[in-house]
């Protein structure tokens, strides 16, 4: 569990019992370092407790819905879910690697969005924002360096 969310008291402050059911969502995300699908949810509930795949949309949806989690482009068509920044988490962009489809969390620092400028050249009301850089991750880089270096010694 993140060591400084109290799930409990998250839940209540948006009007929500803090169910067994949220509790153990509301764990599983805010326990990965990097978005995690509905699919790796689910599979990870199940391997410890009685819960419906229906369920954990359901509350992944209501989650969403209260701005505790958010629901994020994991690159693709693929969604994936993260804490809501909060004062514990900070707004941050996110990579997707093109090679393998990993999705990683970068530093809030990385890229600064001033949500104030973009709101200005806006007609409309801007809730959020989600950056999301896309290119190949050093796991991927180097393993394409490593075909190379082989092809070159044959």
């Amino acid at each position: 569990m993140c060591q400084h969310c109290n799930y409990p008291e998250l839940l209540d402050v948006r009007g929500l019992d803090p169910t067994p059911n949220r509790l153990m969502v509301m764990e599983v995300v805010g326990n990965n370092t990097s978005p995690i699908g509905a699919q790796d949810i689910f599979t990870t509930l199940s391997r410890t407790a009685e819960i419906n795949r229906v369920t954990v949309y359901r509350i992944l949806d209501l989650l969403v819905e209260k701005g505790l989690v958010e629901r994020l482009s994991g690159g693709g068509r693929s969604l994936v879910y993260g804490m809501a920044p909060n004062e514990n988490h900070p707004a941050h962009p996110h990579f997707h690697c093109k090679s393998c489809g990993a999705l990683q969390c970068m530093q809030p620092v990385s890229l600064n969005v001033d949500i104030k400028d973009i709101q200005r050249s806006f007609a409309g009301e801007i809730r959020s924002v989600e950056v999301l850089v896309s290119g190949i991750c050093r796991n991927c880089l180097r393993t394409e360096q490593d075909c190379r270096t082989k092809r070159k010694e044959r």
